[in-house]
């Protein structure tokens, strides 16, 4: 896929337009049986797909190249891959799921019977119906993972095995969408590429960090979004090495995962705590009143921990549905399209959304009137209230919003000391700013 310009950054594709729950669903689809792995041509042709919908510049990373700590690796691509019984059947086929070949496996093409055979099989006995996702990236090693009844129903015998992959000197390829704002200081929203066929664990979100930069190309926000779709760990940390001059632009940030499964929508803190996305996710949550949990942060779990590197120390939070490692469906077969729904999807796209609006008004003011109260009525700002239904509730916002303007505290402060929504204590300020009584 070539690497479109930075002009082409900012035009949304033509006929791409809408965000329905059931097209956030259709492009899991498309990409579920798409087989990924933290290189290679699954993640490209990941990437092609999200390209359709939005315009992406595509960064080929080569192999050898110092990344921080890490070194990009080979890159592997797989063609087929199976077990085979005397009689030529395939008892373990690749080409009927993706997760059946241990990631990064490298090439073999033998017999041996089943005792030497199974030092390579990787199975669920918990879950005997289940296929496991396994990986083996930095250790040269090969493998295939099956459903336990599978492998109990193997009679024992020689058996064919082969996996037709390759470890080749390439690249690791990740992508990135901006949605220019009003100001240069970024927002991240970051998701991996890098799962094959686990619809939640990694698909939903990819699906919902899509429609989410559509929604925001459309409304010209005030920060500038940048949308990071990346192999996860290796990946973030790739990100990070190639743009360190301008990590400093990144006031906010946002992983997303485990967008699509039927839990409840959890927030992981930044390793700060008290980063302004922490208070905006908990003031989102709460006064929506979803069902939700906020939890506090831990390194370990998907690319907030590289952001959140002692080094970097980003504000950047987790939103998840049900967490990683916390639902038994978690990468297994399981995990498929009949575990996601396009309601969920739609309910995490929607705190999103709602999270970043509050983000993007989220200012402070000064009074420019601060000595007593300010006369509202001759400004016209009473006779505007006149036949609201919340006119009350604007009337105080307006008071709050006066008395707490002094450059300290946040429109968000004000709605969380006053007890008011945040979109009236926002549009007070919008009238207040608008009469002169306020400045930025």
């Amino acid at each position: 896929m070539a690497p479109m310009t930075a002009a082409s950054e900012e035009r949304v594709p033509a006929g791409a337009g809408g965000s329905s729950a059931a097209e956030m669903y259709a492009l899991v689809e498309r990409l579920y049986p798409l087989c990924r792995s933290i290189t290679g041509d699954g993640v490209r042709a990941t990437l092609d797909i999200v390209g359709e919908y939005l315009p992406l510049r595509v960064h080929e990373v080569p192999t050898g190249t110092q990344v921080l700590d890490w070194t990009i690796p080979q890159e592997w691509n797989i063609r087929d891959a199976y077990i085979a019984d005397a009689a030529g059947r395939r008892v373990v086929d690749f080409r009927a799921s993706s997760l059946h070949v241990l990631g990064y496996s490298v090439p073999v093409f033998a017999r041996m019977p089943l005792s030497e055979l199974r030092a390579h099989l990787h199975t669920l006995p918990e879950h005997p119906s289940w296929v496991p996702y396994r990986t083996s990236y930095y250790t040269p090693t090969w493998g295939f993972c099956l459903a336990q009844d599978t492998l109990d129903a193997l009679p024992e015998g020689e058996y064919e095995v082969r996996i037709d992959s390759t470890l080749t000197e390439g690249h690791l390829t990740y992508a990135e969408h901006v949605v220019p704002g009003q100001v240069p200081e970024e927002v991240l929203v970051s998701c991996h590429v890098c799962h094959p066929s686990l619809a939640n664990d990694n698909l939903a979100g990819i699906a919902v960090a899509t429609y989410l930069a559509r929604e925001l190309a459309a409304r010209e926000p005030y920060y500038t979004y940048r949308f990071v779709f990346a192999p996860g760990t290796i990946g973030a940390i790739t990100w990070l090495a190639r743009n360190r001059e301008r990590i400093g632009k990144v006031e906010h940030g946002l992983v997303l995962a485990c967008a699509g499964d039927p839990g409840q929508l959890t927030y992981k803190r930044s390793r700060r705590g008290d980063a302004e996305i922490d208070r905006v996710l908990r003031h989102v949550l709460s006064s929506s009143e979803r069902p939700h949990r906020i939890t506090e942060f831990t390194p370990y779990g998907y690319d907030e921990r590289q952001y959140c590197s002692p080094g970097f120390d980003l504000g950047v939070g987790s939103l998840t549905r049900t967490p990683y490692a916390a639902y038994p469906e978690y990468h297994t077969s399981a995990d498929d399209l009949d575990f996601v729904s396009p309601e969920a999807m739609a309910d995490t796209l929607a705190v999103c959304r709602e999270a970043f609006a509050v983000l993007d008004r989220n200012r402070r003011y000064v009074n420019l009137s601060p000595y007593g109260e300010p006369q509202l009525g001759r400004r016209g700002l009473y006779d505007s209230l006149g036949g609201r239904s919340d006119a009350k509730q604007a009337q105080m916002a307006m008071l709050w919003v006066l008395n707490l303007a002094d450059g300290t505290h946040s429109l968000l402060d004000v709605a969380e000391r006053a007890g008011l929504p945040f979109d009236a204590v926002a549009d007070a300020a919008d009238a207040l700013h608008g009469a002169g009584l306020l400045k930025a």
